[in-house]
């Protein structure tokens, strides 16, 4: 079934440059894929921290819009009556509702390229660097569609305003044009469809209800991939197994013989990720056909049990080719791995 990569991890942190001499690198993960001419290329999530922390404050870096490619430094004093430090991605704010008071890091964008899919050079300096008011604690989780002639990329933007979604578009991986925030907070998890689908086009969407309902799938529609509308759930977490706490889009629609391929992620109770994946109509992405049967990838080797962020396989893109299907995953939110499996395979999941 799926096998993976035996030079896994591919892309670890020691091969990362920090943007700066006062930083480190905690992890490179989570990362677009895709075909480009001759080339796999990938757009990695670098997380970076301050180096050298010490014992009475926790220094975080916050992107400062002033300074090319550049950071402010916050300090939070170690008070663990008014913060919790136990989440080793977030700092808690303890007065009254807990709520998140900071990243404990933040993330930019970097190329990798690849001839073989598996033995990537990866870029020295960042591609995309957070630069706008809601991307000032980073920017998260980069999804590469090929539509229509460009590439674009969805991504997350965090910031005090809270998580939403952005969108960006390129011809050529050296241009990049920002088009704006496409989901309002809390949002993320957003894949576009690489095709319109009667004369729309179409993404997948996870939006964070608080009081009432759960982190879902959801659907939306536009005209012109800036104003979304027309919402619909799709997909619900689980009740008893791997997806009870959240669901998300993974990797962006793969158009295949059966159906649209979804591939998604779930977390059980424990926060322990897994991969899946359902199949719906190739002219009506809000219906369902298939739900896979059961998990595609359980976080089992010793570098997706054993990171930055434990028991984490989490992807967002894959590539299919000669009816094989490569996909390329974050493990542990420290380290990226690949795993494949052939399309008849995957498809065999859902019977």
């Amino acid at each position: 079934m799926i096998i993976r990569e035996k030079q896994n991890p591919i892309i670890t942190k020691e091969q990362i440059k920090p943007t700066a001499e006062n930083l480190v690198v905690v992890g490179v993960f989570n990362c677009g894929a895709v075909k480009y001419r001759d080339e796999i290329i990938l757009l990695l999530r670098v997380a970076e921290a301050i180096a050298n922390q010490n014992s009475e404050v926790i220094q975080i870096p916050i992107a400062d819009r002033k300074i090319k490619n550049g950071y402010s430094i916050k300090e939070i004093a170690k008070d663990y009556h008014k913060y919790d430090f136990n989440d080793s991605r977030f700092i808690y704010k303890l007065d009254g509702k807990r709520q998140i008071e900071n990243l404990t890091s933040i993330s930019h964008f970097r190329l990798a390229r690849s001839k073989d899919g598996v033995n990537f050079i990866v870029d020295q300096v960042p591609t995309i660097f957070p630069e706008t008011v809601y991307e000032e604690w980073g920017i998260e989780d980069p999804r590469i569609t090929h539509l229509e002639g460009s590439y674009y990329i969805t991504y997350t933007a965090v910031s005090k305003y809270g998580v939403c979604v952005g969108l960006i578009k390129t011809d050529d991986f050296i241009q990049f044009q920002r088009l704006g925030i496409i989901f309002s907070p809390e949002n993320k998890d957003t894949v576009l469809f690489p095709e319109q689908i009667n004369g729309k086009y179409y993404a997948y969407h996870r939006p964070v209800p608080t009081e009432i309902g759960y982190p879902d799938i959801w659907l939306s529609s536009s005209t012109d991939l800036l104003h979304w509308g027309e919402h619909e759930h799709i997909l619900s977490v689980a009740t008893n197994d791997w997806s009870q706490q959240r669901i998300g889009a993974g990797a962006p629609p793969i158009k295949t013989k059966a159906g649209w391929l979804n591939i998604y992620h779930g977390a059980d109770n424990d926060g322990k990720y897994y991969l899946s994946s359902f199949l719906t109509s190739l002219d009506d992405p809000g219906r369902i056909i298939k739900i896979a049967n059961k998990p595609l990838l359980t976080p089992t080797e010793d570098y997706e049990r054993i990171g930055f962020y434990p028991n984490v396989v989490f992807t967002c893109g894959a590539i299919m080719e000669n009816d094989m299907i490569d996909i390329y995953y974050g493990a542990a939110d420290d380290k990226i791995a690949k795993a494949s499996i052939s399309l008849d395979d995957l498809l065999s999941l859902h019977d």
